[in-house]
């Protein structure tokens, strides 16, 4: 009877956790005149970033081609752990952007 009931609570813990991360993912578009995104030159459109104030940006640097860049890489947009609680565009960029591995 033990094991039945850890198991149980197993599974709902489980299940909120994964419903929790859900919502979390679907979170609302960050927007480019957020003060987050605009201190570090967050762009919907990666072809639009300013190439004088930001000279790391270089041509195919994207969102969804980034390390911190929690969707698939084939999402129009996925969460970022710097945008808590917004999703970026995965044609996006920022500054902070780091290879994947």
């Amino acid at each position: 009877m033990t094991q039945r009931r850890e198991f149980i609570v197993q599974v709902a813990l489980g299940s909120t956790a994964l419903l929790a991360s859900q919502v979390q993912a679907a979170g609302p578009m960050l927007a480019e005149t957020d003060a987050q995104a605009g201190a570090l030159g967050y762009k919907a459109d990666a072809t639009k970033v300013d190439k004088a104030k930001f000279p790391k940006y270089a041509a195919g640097q994207l969102c969804n081609n980034c390390a911190l860049y929690q969707g698939k890489a084939s999402d129009a947009a996925g969460g970022c752990p710097l945008f808590a609680g917004k999703q970026v565009a995965g044609k996006g960029w920022c500054s902070a952007w780091a290879k994947k591995a």
